[in-house]
């Protein structure tokens, strides 16, 4: 069985944040997640979740400064105490709402800066992060964001995603594969799957082009679904896709895969 969780950041987001918990769990979802939920308390946040069956399948770490052009500052020379910060401030918010994950986001390349001479940076920041989370008992993910969608993000490559989860060597680390991404990049889905599963811990899907509802564009979702379940994939499928009218009108793509 396919185990989606809702995407509050993209699903039902004509509505507050506080009440895409009881629209998530009425449209038959088990498991939502937010990249940043730090705009509700976590006590409230675990009070929806438990009010409305649900479990929270992965987070973000704070990102940083977004009135600076912020999307993480794992590797921002010079900002390892913020990041320290920030780990200690996500890990404590996941943990009181019981977040599968926690997702280090690399942040934007400096423009003095070329991505050799951050990856030192990044590298010890991850494993800083993993070893704080393994204390917490939990994973850390990894989301390769292409220059498509975000210009000069650090970590834009799944390829580059392995190499870290490569040299970093933490048993809690993984990656966030997001089809969308991939297809932008001129990477197969299909195929990384196939060949990379074993660093895959959630994924994320969105159609290709145009980032709506699967059957919307031309990634072959009857391929990846087939590629997850014969690697035994445990994780679920974040739906992380900008829905073409209102969510509820768009989600019946799903009965296609069970």
């Amino acid at each position: 069985m396919i185990r989606y969780s809702a995407h509050l950041g993209y699903l039902f987001a004509e509505m507050p944040l506080e009440k895409r918990f009881a629209a998530a769990r009425q449209a038959g979802f088990i498991e939502v997640e937010h990249p940043s939920p730090y705009g509700l308390p976590a006590e409230r946040v675990r009070s929806l979740c438990e009010e409305h069956g649900l479990t929270f399948a992965q987070m973000a770490l704070p990102a940083g400064d977004a009135s600076r052009g912020e999307k993480g500052i794992a590797c921002l020379p010079g900002r390892e105490l913020d990041f320290e910060a920030s780990v200690r401030k996500g890990l404590d918010y996941a943990m009181q709402i019981g977040s599968r994950f926690v997702h280090v986001m690399s942040g934007v390349l400096p423009n003095d800066m070329n991505r050799e001479e951050v990856w030192p940076t990044y590298l010890r920041n991850v494993e800083s992060a993993c070893k704080a989370a393994e204390a917490a008992r939990m994973s850390v993910l990894i989301e390769p964001i292409g220059a498509a969608t975000l210009a000069n993000y650090m970590m834009d490559d799944p390829y580059l995603a392995l190499q870290a989860i490569e040299e970093i060597g933490a048993p809690n680390l993984s990656m966030l594969f997001d089809a969308f991404h991939a297809a932008n990049a001129g990477i197969d889905p299909v195929a990384f799957v196939q060949e990379h599963h074993g660093r895959i811990a959630h994924v994320h899907i969105a159609d290709h082009p145009g980032r709506h509802e699967p059957g919307t564009g031309t990634i072959d979702f009857g391929g990846l679904f087939e590629a997850l379940d014969a690697a035994n994939y445990a994780g679920s499928i974040g739906l992380e896709y900008m829905p073409a009218a209102t969510t509820e009108a768009g989600l019946g793509w799903r009965n296609s895969f069970q």
